[in-house]
């Protein structure tokens, strides 16, 4: 039976690194999608309208980002785990809930993206490694969008302090 690796000139071996990372991402986007809910759903107070609608939009492209990660995974060989009970042994981030204030959800948030980012250097430079491009823009593009992401939340805590 063919394979997609027979095809796209990737080593089994290296794939198979890349693939273990790519769990490892795809279980910690899904904890902090679940994250994301929370805090839009229970955000009060000042800032409301803004945050409300700012973690739907992220939960949002967290949910599309666990799509492209298990389709990535399935490239490569690999079958992504889809039961939570699972996500949560493996995912180093962890559960948040009863966050109302929006600072400290802003905060975890900005936690969050420091760990997936050193996170999806550490993968990108090992599907560099074995040639494998198309995960290395995958992670690219998450990390263009999430330093983005970070210099904003950043400025919005600032701006709540008047600090500069």
């Amino acid at each position: 039976m063919a394979k997609t690796l027979d095809f796209i000139h990737l080593d089994a071996a290296g794939a198979e690194k890349v693939v273990k990372g790519l769990a490892q991402l795809l279980a910690d986007f899904q904890v902090y999608y679940t994250n994301l809910r929370g805090f839009h759903w229970e955000i009060k107070g000042h800032g409301f309208f803004t945050l409300h609608s700012k973690f739907e939009e992220f939960y949002n492209d967290a949910a599309e980002k666990v799509d492209e990660l298990a389709e990535r995974i399935l490239m490569l060989g690999g079958t992504p785990e889809n039961k939570f009970s699972e996500y949560l042994k493996i995912a180093k981030i962890k559960e948040i809930s009863g966050v109302t204030y929006g600072e400290e959800a802003v905060k975890s948030i900005l936690d969050t993206y420091s760990y997936l980012i050193k996170e999806e250097r550490t993968l990108l430079a090992t599907a560099s490694e074995y040639g494998d491009e198309a995960t290395v823009n995958l992670l690219s593009d998450y990390l263009q969008e999430q330093e983005k992401t970070v210099w904003m939340l950043v400025a919005f805590l600032s701006g709540s302090h008047g600090q500069k």
